[in-house]
């Protein structure tokens, strides 16, 4: 998941009226706006794809240990490839099919016993929507909100066979030094894993981002996640990521999550890519 910088609109320069764009009406080139992605990193952006736009990213390979001494359980995860579809709608709203992974192998050993156990299978599909309130064509500061809801279309036991939404809320301000900003809560309606209810479930981040070189940017971000389920403790995770535009409308990147804490998990590690069309 990544960004783009907030564009700083001079004050005699008026913002383009686009709201007569749709999916059946697309923008035209000349009027699109730049190329961004919610990849690398685990942020999303507030900007959204221009209205007739298609637009691809996508986990090719991802990594995950996670070495839980609670539980005398060491877990390791490779997920090859993870796509997001998107198509702008409207001069505002973008609606997503993300896939949770073509391909996901996770391998449970009981460092106890040495038993092992694998699952592998198909990931779930989630439904997205994104809703640009304000600063999509410019200005210091933008607002999205990103509902979302799972369906559980995972096989081999990979998912937890459940329907699950929630919604995204990323706030992204432009700072000194040509650094970008990005803040964003999320809030999830998942289901306990003993009975049928729900529970709530939290995440908050803060990431920083700006130009290394020309068309490389780098990222930071301190990301928190907190589940209101007895007994899930709150992790936390410093992460990294980098971005390179290679062409245009064509991105590649590469990320790193460094768990902070016993309960997050101690290293994932992706590469993926990104294209607009």
């Amino acid at each position: 998941m990544g960004l783009a910088p907030v564009d700083r609109p001079r004050a005699d320069e008026p913002l383009p009226n686009k709201s007569g764009y749709t999916l059946f009406n697309p923008t035209p080139p000349d009027l699109l706006r730049s190329f961004n992605t919610d990849r690398p990193t685990k942020a999303n952006v507030p900007w959204t794809i221009d209205a007739g736009r298609a637009q691809v990213e996508a986990d090719l390979g991802f990594y995950t240990r996670d070495h839980v001494t609670k539980t005398g359980v060491k877990q390791t995860t490779w997920t090859g490839v993870a796509p997001i579809f998107k198509l702008g709608v409207t001069d505002r709203v973008q609606a997503d099919l993300v896939l949770s992974g073509l391909y996901n192998h996770t391998t449970l050993t009981d460092r106890a016993t040495g038993a092992t156990q694998t699952l592998d299978g198909f990931g779930d599909v989630t439904l997205r929507s994104k809703v640009n309130l304000w600063g999509n064509e410019g200005g210091a500061t933008a607002f999205a909100l990103m509902p979302y809801v799972k369906l559980p279309s995972n096989t081999g036991g990979v998912g937890n066979d459940q329907v699950e939404g929630g919604v995204f809320a990323p706030f992204a301000m432009s700072l000194p030094l040509d650094l970008t900003m990005v803040v964003m809560t999320q809030f999830d309606a998942q289901k306990n894993v003993s009975d049928r209810g729900t529970h709530a479930h939290f995440s908050q981040l803060v990431n920083l981002n700006r130009a290394i070189v020309e068309n490389l940017t780098g990222y930071v971000e301190l990301y928190a996640d907190e589940s209101a389920r007895n007994g899930v403790g709150t992790f936390y995770t410093l992460d990294f990521g980098l971005a390179w535009v290679i062409a245009t409308d064509l991105q590649v990147d590469v990320g790193t999550y460094v768990g902070l804490n016993q309960a997050a998990p101690d290293l994932q590690a992706y590469f993926g890519i990104a294209r607009r069309f």
